[in-house]
């Protein structure tokens, strides 16, 4: 017996999780141009993290530097990795990892925050976390990460 999920953020999880096993691509029906940026990308791949362990901060920079690698070049991919809840830590300012997320910026990654996040962490602390030059600003982290989904991207959490 199917059982359906009882809340808002189960329903959203449970979204993802099906688009991103159904081989749902570009090919398969959605805008075979899903970004205006690379109109000659091969591949749309959008990186998730939300956990802020520093061995994940480590893997999703990897990963999208061996896509880039793997794919030919920056022109041929199209990578945005998104951050939200825990993740931002990797897009605050003073992260260690700023020197590799401006290596990847130069080959074309982007990388999008959650704004959310953030006023909640202004909220907790009393002041505004500085963030990463690089970073995208969005409102709401997982309604970017669904509306990419629905344009064709493919969601991969390492």
């Amino acid at each position: 017996m199917l059982r359906f999920p009882r809340t808002r953020t189960a329903a959203v999880a449970a979204a993802i999780t099906v688009f991103a096993f159904s081989g749902f691509t570009a090919a398969a029906g959605a805008d075979a141009s899903v970004s205006e940026d690379k109109p000659f990308a091969e591949a749309f791949i959008l990186l998730q993290l939300s956990d802020q362990d520093p061995a994940k901060q480590d893997a999703v920079l990897d990963v999208a530097n061996n896509l880039i690698k793997h794919y030919g070049g920056p022109d041929v991919v199209d990578i945005e990795i998104v951050a939200f809840g825990p993740g931002m830590q990797l897009l605050l300012d003073g992260n260690p990892r700023a020197e590799r997320i401006a290596s990847l910026v130069e080959s074309g990654v982007r990388f999008v925050g959650c704004m959310n996040t953030v006023d909640t962490m202004e909220r907790k602390t009393g002041t505004r976390p500085a963030l990463n030059e690089h970073t995208i600003p969005v409102q709401t982290g997982v309604a970017h990460v669904v509306d990419r989904v629905r344009q064709g991207y493919i969601l991969v959490r390492p």
